[in-house]
């Protein structure tokens, strides 16, 4: 049964007459039976006449599980207070499928009128965003917004081929002419949307009566809705718009941080930076910080991959390029595994999202960016092994050679090893040549606690040996001839 606001409103005043009337005659000592006036009746017939609050939520984003919740949350709270109407001021290039179908779902479930508003100028309902016009209560657009162009592509952007493609198509086609056809639009220029990815400007829309008005404004749009009749779930009301308090629902700041991670320039941000940050911490064990920073960065990448249509094609090249990065520093390849690993990093990012909307695809600027941020820090991070490489051992019985000392006895070929003040130290020593008591030694081998030296008599005179007498600087032991 089909009631109208009008008529409801009616009936409440006319309960409203008899009960006043009852106390009228109560006063004056009427019959004692006449009834008496309910106290609820009048709250609630002044709220009728009030009217309800019109609830106005913003999603200007891709289509996403994200999207989907927010928008669930703020028709909850819409139908929770009775508001006159929802009305979702939208503006995306496309998005997912089955997040599409989630949201014109509660849409039409809704005990509230939902109203989808393409607004401001310059938005668009493209893609998904035309199938969520469709399934408004009431569809309207601001002038200069555009929408349309809501052909099925494959998780990738590309064309779906054979069987399966026709499916697909099939079935969007048929969504979309049951979501117009049941607010009572142009099913076949609709479905021609769907098949043939044809676009359509708000005049257009509105001309072909694809959607039902064009507002420049908010204001202008609750004034058009005015005395509107919508028939939602079975009931026709008469929207009372004019005059409404606008509720503006809110993202949560949680929810905008989820919001913003399902974008894919934030998700290859993300994912680049959390392999670099690991990669680093396996280069440099002990940084800690770029090991924390880089696993944190990568949950939240796999949050973003969760929710976006992503090609496991790029993640890969990603990956190998991190291989081809730490393969770097353990191969002298003279710098083509680093190339190999920047042209992998940036096929990845190309391949990550790849999609015939811009707002699915990571933008070239970033790709470059990042791969050019990628090759600076492999590149630093090669320099500093290949200087700690070839640095002088400093410590061990390789840091003893080419170190410079002083003999304390004479040494040679055919003397037996004699002794030499090297590093602070005594050590027993031999020569391949002769060398006197006080010459300067270096060390060219070490072989257990016996070292092998050469004269180095160009070199400077060193400090003198402990314990040293006469001009040499040589304390001779007791019993040295």
């Amino acid at each position: 049964m089909n009631n109208s606001r009008h008529d409801r409103r009616l009936q409440r005043n006319r309960g409203l007459a008899a009960a006043a009337l009852s106390a009228v005659l109560w006063a004056l000592g009427g019959s004692a039976g006449a009834a008496e006036p309910e106290p609820a009746a009048e709250p609630e017939a002044a709220a009728e006449a009030a009217g309800g609050p019109v609830v106005r939520v913003r999603v200007d984003s891709i289509i996403h599980p994200v999207a989907v919740e927010f928008l669930a949350d703020a028709i909850a709270e819409a139908d929770a207070i009775g508001a006159e109407a929802l009305v979702v001021e939208l503006s995306t290039p496309g998005g997912l499928l089955p997040s599409t179908r989630e949201m014109f779902t509660a849409m039409l479930g809704a005990a509230t009128p939902v109203v989808v508003y393409v607004a401001p100028a310059g938005a668009q309902a493209a893609s998904a965003g035309f199938f969520l016009l469709m399934a408004a209560d009431v569809a309207a657009m601001a002038p200069g917004t555009n929408t349309g162009a809501a052909h099925p592509v494959g998780g990738q952007g590309e064309d779906i081929e054979g069987a399966m493609g026709d499916k697909v198509e099939q079935d969007a086609a048929a969504t979309i002419r049951s979501l117009a056809a049941r607010h009572g639009r142009n099913a076949e220029l609709a479905e021609a949307a769907v098949l043939e990815s044809r676009s359509f400007t708000a005049d257009e829309a509105l001309e072909a009566d694809l959607i039902d008005l064009v507002a420049p404004s908010l204001t202008a749009l609750l004034a058009e809705l005015d005395g509107r009749e919508v028939t939602k779930n079975g009931r026709t009301m008469t929207l009372e718009t004019a005059e409404a308090v606008v509720e503006t629902v809110e993202m949560s700041p949680w929810r905008r941080v989820l919001a913003a991670l399902a974008h894919p320039n934030i998700a290859y941000i993300l994912l680049s930076l959390g392999f670099l940050g690991i990669y680093f911490e396996l280069m440099n064990p002990g940084s800690i910080l770029p090991g924390v920073v880089g696993g944190i960065c990568l949950i939240l990448a796999f949050f973003s991959l969760s929710v976006l249509p992503v090609n496991y094609a790029g993640v890969a090249l990603i990956l190998l390029a991190i291989v081809l990065f730490i393969a770097e520093i353990k191969v002298p390849s003279y710098g083509m595994l680093t190339v190999g690993g920047v042209v992998s990093l940036a096929l990845g990012g190309l391949m990550l999202f790849k999609s015939p909307l811009p707002a699915l695809r990571v933008s070239l600027e970033l790709v470059f960016g990042v791969a050019l941020l990628a090759a600076l820090v492999v590149g630093f991070l090669m320099r500093l092994a290949l200087r700690a490489q070839r640095s002088k051992v400093r410590t061990g019985n390789e840091g003893l050679v080419g170190e410079v000392g002083r003999a304390f006895t004479p040494l040679g070929p055919d003397t037996r090893p004699g002794k030499v003040f090297v590093h602070g130290e005594f050590w027993h020593a031999r020569a391949a040549r002769p060398v006197a008591a006080g010459e300067a030694v270096r060390v060219v081998g070490v072989e257990g606690m016996l070292l092998d030296v050469d004269p180095a008599a160009a070199l400077a005179p060193g400090p003198a040996v402990p314990g040293a007498a006469g001009g040499d600087g040589i304390a001779r032991p007791e019993g040295a001839g």
